[in-house]
C-alpha cells in the first residue's frame, strides 16, 4: 500500500476511534462526569509514557520542558482547557446529549477560525466568512431546536479551539504535549481519584471488575487514537487531514441518533443541515486553497 493510502487509513482510524469513543464513555454511566475524568488524566498519564518507550523518543527533552516557565505554564493552560473539553464530552454522553457533542465538533474549525482572525490576525476569505455565518445561523437554529442555547455545544467547542490556538507557541510535538499536559493534571486528578474512594463516593471498587477495568483503560483510549493521529499527519497534506476530521462529528451524531436513541425534531435537523451546510462551504474552501497552494508551488518551481 502507498505511503499515502495508509496515511489516510491511518487518519480515518484515528477520527473513527474518537467517534465511537462515544459508546466507551457511556459504559461507565455508573461513576460521575468528574470521576471518569480525572481517571482519564491518571490513566493518560501512563499511556503516553508506555507510547514513549514503544516510540524510543526518550525522556531527555522533559527537564528542559519542565525548566522553563513560560513553555510549563502554556502548556498547563492548555491541559487545562483540554480537560474542560474532555468533561464536556463525557458529561455529553453521560446525560444523553451526544448530539451537542457532534454539533461541537461540526462547530469547532469555524470557532477556530475565529480565533484565528481575533487572536493572530488572520484573513479570511469570502467563502470562509460565509461558513462561519452559516455556523453562527446553526448555533441560533438549535437554540430554538433545543429550547435554550446549546452551551455544553459550545463549552465543547470553544475549549477545543482555544486548545488548538494554545498549542501553537508550545514547542513541543504532540506527543510530547499530551504528556506534559497529563503530568501536569495527574497529581489533582489522583488526589481527587483517591478523595473519592476514602469517602465512599468513587466506584473503582464498588461496582464490577469490568468497570474498574474500564476506567483503566480510558488512558489508551486517549492515546490510541493520537499515535493513528500524529503517524496519519506525516504521511498525508493537512489538507486531508482537515477532510477526514469530519469523521469524528458524523460518527458521534450517528451514536447519538441511533444507538442512543435521541430525539431530533424537525427544528435539530434543520439546524444540522445548516451546519453541514457551512462544513462543505469551509471544506470545499479548503480543498479549493490546497489546491492553488500546490499551483502556485508548482509555478515557483
Amino acid at each position: 500500500m502507498p505511503e499515502s493510502q495508509r496515511g489516510v487509513v491511518l487518519g480515518a482510524s484515528a477520527f473513527f476511534f474518537w467517534a465511537v469513543a462515544a459508546l466507551y464513555w457511556d459504559f461507565l454511566s455508573a461513576a460521575a462526569p468528574s470521576e471518569i475524568l480525572a481517571h482519564r488524566m491518571v490513566w493518560s498519564l501512563l499511556a503516553m509514557c508506555v507510547l514513549l518507550a514503544l516510540a524510543r523518543r526518550g525522556w531527555r527533552w522533559l527537564p528542559g520542558v519542565l525548566r522553563d516557565r513560560r513553555t510549563l505554564l502554556t502548556v498547563a493552560a492548555a491541559a487545562v482547557l483540554i480537560s474542560l473539553n474532555w468533561w464536556g464530552f463525557i458529561y455529553a454522553v453521560s446525560s444523553g446529549q451526544t448530539l451537542q457533542a457532534s454539533l461541537a465538533y461540526f462547530v469547532n474549525p469555524l470557532m477556530s477560525v475565529c480565533l484565528g482572525v481575533v487572536f493572530f490576525s488572520e484573513r479570511l476569505r469570502p467563502a470562509q466568512w460565509v461558513a462561519v455565518g452559516l455556523g453562527v445561523l446553526a448555533v441560533a437554529v438549535m437554540a430554538v431546536g433545543y429550547g435554550v442555547m446549546p452551551w455544553l455545544a459550545l463549552l465543547m467547542a470553544s475549549s477545543f479551539a482555544a486548545y488548538g490556538a494554545v498549542k501553537k507557541s508550545v514547542p513541543l510535538d504532540g506527543m510530547q504535549s499530551l504528556t506534559v499536559e497529563t503530568l501536569v493534571m495527574f497529581l489533582p486528578a489522583l488526589g481527587y481519584v483517591v478523595w473519592l474512594e476514602a469517602t465512599g463516593a468513587g466506584t473503582v471498587f464498588s461496582v464490577s471488575p469490568g468497570h474498574s477495568a474500564l476506567l483503566a483503560g480510558s488512558g489508551f483510549v486517549t492515546a490510541i487514537p493520537l499515535l493513528l493521529f500524529g503517524m496519519a499527519a506525516r504521511k498525508v497534506p493537512l489538507s486531508v487531514i482537515g477532510m477526514l476530521q469530519y469523521i469524528t462529528p458524523t460518527g458521534i451524531f450517528l451514536v447519538g441518533w441511533l444507538v442512543q436513541g435521541e430525539e431530533m425534531p424537525p427544528a435539530r435537523w434543520l439546524g444540522f443541515g445548516v451546519v453541514w451546510l457551512a462544513v462543505c462551504v469551509f471544506a470545499g474552501d479548503q480543498v479549493r486553497g490546497a489546491q492553488t497552494a500546490r499551483r502556485e508551488r508548482g509555478t515557483a518551481a
